[in-house]
């Protein structure tokens, strides 16, 4: 739950690679913002990634993803009050865990929950 009591949604899938990481990252974001519309009645999507904030905030500043942030500002037309924050890795921590666990799996990987399930490994503990 988040300081609001609202469940908190994770997810991981193991797509293919993409050209670079902050193409991976911006996969991440439309991969998730179609399942949140499946799933969640979700506003709010966090990330470690400020580049990605930036290129969301300032999509003409980024031609080479032009393609791409097309696709995410579609998408926000479906979220009436679509927020995108920075959370720092220090505090996002499962999530990296799971991106990184994902990252290893050799077959199609597509997850979805509150919870990490008991199929995948647990993270170290701090």
């Amino acid at each position: 739950m988040d300081s609001g009591e609202n469940i908190q949604l994770m997810g991981t899938w193991n797509f293919t690679r993409c050209e670079s990481a902050l193409h991976s990252e911006v996969e991440a974001l439309r991969w998730a913002m179609e399942n949140m519309l499946q799933h969640s009645p979700c506003q709010s999507f966090g990330t470690d990634c400020k580049e990605l904030i930036a290129m969301i905030k300032e999509p003409q500043e980024w031609p080479s993803f032009a393609t791409e942030l097309e696709k995410i500002e579609t998408l926000q037309i479906c979220f009436p009050e679509f927020k995108i924050t920075h959370v720092p890795r220090a505090r996002n921590q499962m999530s990296d865990f799971l991106a990184k666990t994902a990252g290893t799996f050799h077959r199609e990987l597509l997850f979805i929950g509150c919870s990490i399930p008991v199929w995948l490994p647990r993270p170290p503990q701090a």
